[in-house]
């Protein structure tokens, strides 16, 4: 009798609830507390200082996410982060990445990895376990493998050689000092080897520019002197110099000062968000960097006056270069899979990020201002940017929305 009147006042409670159109109740009691998205970037070696960029800008994405009320759709599920530590090879980024997915199984996607080396590495690994892996490296290989769980935020290496030198060239003639030698100065990490490769092979020549000086160096950079010699004896209308870590960077700059050619006399073109970091100006000194240009994927500009002013308050750090910048954007892209999936299943969060196409919310942290990713993982309209160092600091001088100042080409 007792067993016969719990199944009787079952019964009516469910009847209760499918009138009143609760139906939805009982699901939404098993959503996640919490969702996980890691953040896989170098935090120890040579390019540590961007990996700790990228973790700033991440963090406060997760925290501006948290405060605003979390994943709503997941009935205002927290995010939490979990910061990866790739090392400072290709063999150690892999090897993270292995054990980032073992320790941390209910993963819902991740993001990382800076070098476009530790990248192609990292998402052999993480697409074999479908999890989606939102990147800001370089390499045009990164999203041409057919990988359906890669997804690049940046404009790709090619692409920016390609777009960035007519652009470089057009300034030139502005100033009434048009290029028509250049010199290439470059590690052989994957992203500098993917930007170089269209100028090697004949893209220089069809825009009329020859290529008088290219070194390719292994990093760490131990000596510079017979490098930048090489650019001194040939004299190039303008120096690309591909170097990605800060302390290569350094001693390139440094040595290009010591040969004279420093403080504006040569015309220096950087593709490496180590170029924008703060203490770069500490090592070199505001004099030895002023006039050097750096094309990159993302920067803080016109536009960003709050975020630029909440990351230094907050993290400590003078201005939002690249990393930081991208890295912050692609957990807001998280965030709006998210909402899009109703769910933290990766697959689900992956299928979102197929058909996402916004030009609102995280679209605004990106350059072109939209985030649709096309049948191989790559933004649709990316952008590259280029900032330059004047009066000690980079600001961004290209493309024009988010120009905060006028390019300077420097004095030769």
């Amino acid at each position: 009798m007792v067993h016969h009147s719990k199944r009787k006042l079952l019964g009516v409670a469910a009847a209760v609830t499918a009138a009143l159109g609760l139906g939805t109740a009982l699901p939404s009691m098993a959503q996640p507390k919490e969702v996980k998205v890691a953040l896989i970037a170098p935090l120890s070696g040579p390019w540590a200082r961007n990996g700790d960029l990228m973790r700033k800008g991440a963090e406060m994405a997760v925290e501006d996410i948290n405060n605003a009320g979390g994943i709503k759709a997941l009935g205002g599920a927290r995010m939490r982060l979990v910061v990866i530590d790739a090392g400072d090879s290709v063999e150690k980024a892999k090897n993270a990445a292995q054990r980032m997915l073992s320790q941390e199984p209910d993963l819902t996607g991740a993001s990382g990895a800076w070098l476009s080396s530790f990248t192609l590495a990292i998402t052999e690994v993480t697409e074999r376990a479908e999890l989606p892996m939102l990147t800001l490296s370089f390499a045009d290989s990164i999203t041409s493998r057919g990988f359906k769980y890669v997804f690049q935020t940046s404009i790709t290496a090619g692409q920016m050689s390609s777009s960035a030198i007519p652009a470089l060239m057009e300034l030139s003639k502005l100033a009434g000092k048009p290029i028509k030698t250049v010199g290439i100065v470059s590690d052989n990490t994957a992203s500098p080897m993917a930007f170089a490769k269209p100028l090697r092979e004949g893209g220089l020549d069809k825009m009329g520019l020859k290529l008088v000086v290219d070194e390719i160096f292994t990093p760490p950079l131990s000596d510079a002197s017979s490098m930048i010699q090489k650019v001194r004896t040939s004299r190039p209308d303008m120096l690309i110099n591909l170097a990605t870590a800060l302390p290569d960077l350094k001693l390139t700059l440094e040595k290009i000062n010591e040969v004279g050619l420093g403080k504006g006399r040569l015309p220096i073109v950087a593709n490496s968000a180590a170029v924008g970091a703060p203490e770069l100006l500490n090592l070199l000194g505001k004099d030895a960097l002023e006039g050097v240009l750096n094309i990159t994927a993302n920067s803080a500009g016109k536009g960003h006056d709050k975020l630029i002013e909440e990351f230094s308050k907050r993290k400590g750090e003078p201005w939002i270069p690249q990393d930081p910048m991208s890295s912050y954007g692609e957990i807001w892209i998280f965030k709006e899979a998210l909402e899009m999936a109703k769910s933290a299943d990766r697959k689900a969060v992956a299928a979102a990020l197929r058909r996402m196409d916004i030009t609102d919310g995280p679209a605004k942290y990106f350059p072109g201002g939209r985030v649709k990713f096309d049948e191989n993982g790559r933004r649709v309209g990316a952008q590259l940017t280029i900032s330059q160092w004047q009066n000690g600091r980079p600001v961004v001088v290209f493309p024009p929305e988010m120009a905060v100042a006028p390019a300077i080409w420097p004095k030769q």
